[in-house]
């Protein structure tokens, strides 16, 4: 085996074209680190729905140049398989480590595949890149981020001419003919002959914002800014002006891209303490509002005062939200969410007579619902400009969700009024999320494979009235690997995480609501139900 592995080793070396992994490779080799190789060569980065994502370092195992340019070359060879010879290619990038150079080498692959090639000019909001493909007309698009990973980790995100990411089975028509690739030789990479775009773009995207928001609106509310040392910043501030909001007071910590995310454990603003920043800004400023994108800016997070302190409001709540004032608006077209999203979405749909559809995990399925008006995600992802960007995007989300914060103002009002009246029109929908972020992914198999063997009668004390097997898939949803139970008054979802080592558990109670003073004592019930179908299911699952 140590043979072989030093073998494989030096056969990557011969072909890396990267100073910085070949030199890091040539170290383990020289050490004979075999743990630390044999973990670089034990197979190789999988290409699926969320096209790459990893760790950055040398071997095939781990996000580097050779890994890009293998995958840039099977997504060449599958896009003149579908008949693109010379159809353009759009490639956009965040600021993390190696992000332009992964950019830079697929726009090289793409050349020398005969396809025409354009970069984004320079590190933006991943929305920008998805809607650069319709803009433009482009057959495919490929953003190099790994969004809210920690800073070791890169990734790369297909998009199909739609605008929207790709789904099966172009995921494992392109892992195929990435796995064709026989080496690295053989993929031409000329060194000039792609575009590099100017700012059109991203003034084309700008104008399309302003529609975002309903003419003649408020454009009242304060807000504290946050781009968690991501890319988001230079384009929400000038959405913001172009709307004539009051420009956000930034917290200046996390305005920068900074590829090391020096102030926060993890750079995604639902992990604990990545907001505190932000919260320390509002208390002095006192805005109406704090808005946070995740790194790349597909994503957007709002926080409100909430008695005297400020608290994060979850991504069903912001969905509720957008949604009851997109209705407000007079909004119609099909209202779409994922499986592990508030069920609140389809009560808001129904009164309003709107069509509702709920979709696997991920926008690459919320954008593809027919019709599609507004989506949602719990994970703060929201679609409000379907036919600008065909995916979640943090920037348009943030103007809206400050244009019904101007609304309510100007009424008096905040956010959370607006919250209370949707419980007492639709009943209480309490949604919360377990969580398991493991070093060993066989500890996920391990938690699913007991759920399925030995599966849960109840939890909380409320009998499981039905239990879905999402593997098998049902008449409305395609088959994934999760489980969904369903309660009296609550539901239950359980899925590996698509992009992250995790386990994540979606949970849902609804309590009935009869008036505005009810509400403290639903509150609390739902409060109490959740803390205990977490600690039944933990059990249920030996998490």
């Amino acid at each position: 085996m140590h043979d072989e592995l030093i073998a494989q080793a030096h056969a990557w070396l011969t072909e890396d074209p990267d100073p910085d992994t070949r030199a890091e490779l040539a170290r383990l080799i020289d050490a004979e680190d075999e743990t630390e190789l044999a973990a670089r060569f034990s197979g190789t980065l999988q290409f699926g729905t969320a096209g790459l994502r990893g760790e950055l370092g040398a071997g095939p195992m781990r996000m580097n140049r050779s890994v890009v340019i293998r995958a840039a070359a099977g997504l060449a060879a599958y896009l003149k398989k579908q008949g693109h010879d010379d159809g353009l290619v759009v490639i956009g990038y965040d600021a993390r480590h190696k992000s332009h150079d992964f950019a830079q080498d697929t726009a090289a692959v793409m050349t020398g595949a005969g396809l025409r090639a354009a970069v984004l000019p320079l590190p933006l909001p991943t929305p920008v890149l998805a809607f650069a493909i319709r803009h433009l007309g482009a057959v495919a698009g490929v953003e190099v981020t790994a969004s809210h990973n920690p800073p070791r980790d890169n990734g790369y995100k297909v998009y199909l001419g739609d605008g929207s990411q790709i789904v099966p089975p172009a995921d494992i028509d392109i892992a195929a003919e990435i796995a064709a690739v026989p080496s690295l030789t053989t993929v031409p990479r000329p060194t000039e002959g792609w575009d590099t775009l100017d700012d059109s773009v991203l003034d084309a995207y700008l104008a399309r914002t302003d529609a975002v928001l309903s003419e003649g609106s408020p454009r009242t509310a304060r807000t504290v800014y946050t781009a968690m040392h991501g890319v988001g910043k230079d384009v929400l501030l000038a959405a913001f002006a172009r709307a004539g909001f009051p420009a956000p007071v930034l917290v200046a910590e996390q305005a920068d891209p900074d590829p090391e995310f020096p102030t926060v454990a993890f750079p995604n603003p639902e992990e604990p303490g990545a907001m505190d920043l932000a919260f320390a800004k509002a208390r002095q400023t006192r805005p109406d509002l704090i808005i946070a994108n995740d790194p790349d800016a597909d994503r957007c997070a709002a926080a409100v005062q909430d008695g005297a302190d400020w608290r994060m409001l979850r991504g069903d709540e912001v969905g509720a939200l957008l949604a009851a004032h997109l209705v407000r608006r007079g909004a119609t077209g099909t209202f779409a969410e994922s499986i592990v999203s508030s069920s609140l979405l389809g009560r808001i749909a129904e009164k309003a007579g709107l069509p509702h559809v709920e979709t696997l995990t991920g926008f690459k399925w919320i954008a593809r619902a027919e019709g599609l008006r507004y989506g949602y995600e719990e994970a703060l992802g929201y679609c409000v400009d379907p036919e600008g960007v065909r995916d979640k995007d943090g920037i348009t989300a943030a103007l809206l969700i400050t244009e019904l914060a101007s609304q309510l103002k100007e009424e008096g009002r905040t956010l959370l009024d607006l919250l209370d009246d949707l419980a007492v029109e639709h009943g209480l929908h309490a949604t919360d999320q377990l969580s398991v972020r493991v070093e060993d992914l066989a500890l996920i198999t391990a938690a699913m494979g007991r759920l399925r063997e030995q599966p849960p009668t109840e939890l909380a004390g409320l009998p499981i009235t039905r239990t879905d097997d999402l593997t098998k898939g049902t008449a409305e949803l395609p088959p994934t690997d999760g489980l969904r139970y369903t309660l009296d008054g609550a539901r239950v979802i359980v899925r590996p995480s698509g992009t992250e080592p995790k386990l994540k558990c979606y949970l849902e109670v609804v309590i009935p609501v009869g008036s505005h003073q009810d509400l403290p004592a639903a509150r609390a019930k739902a409060t109490a139900l959740l803390e205990s179908i977490k600690r039944d299911l933990s059990t249920a699952a030996g998490i």
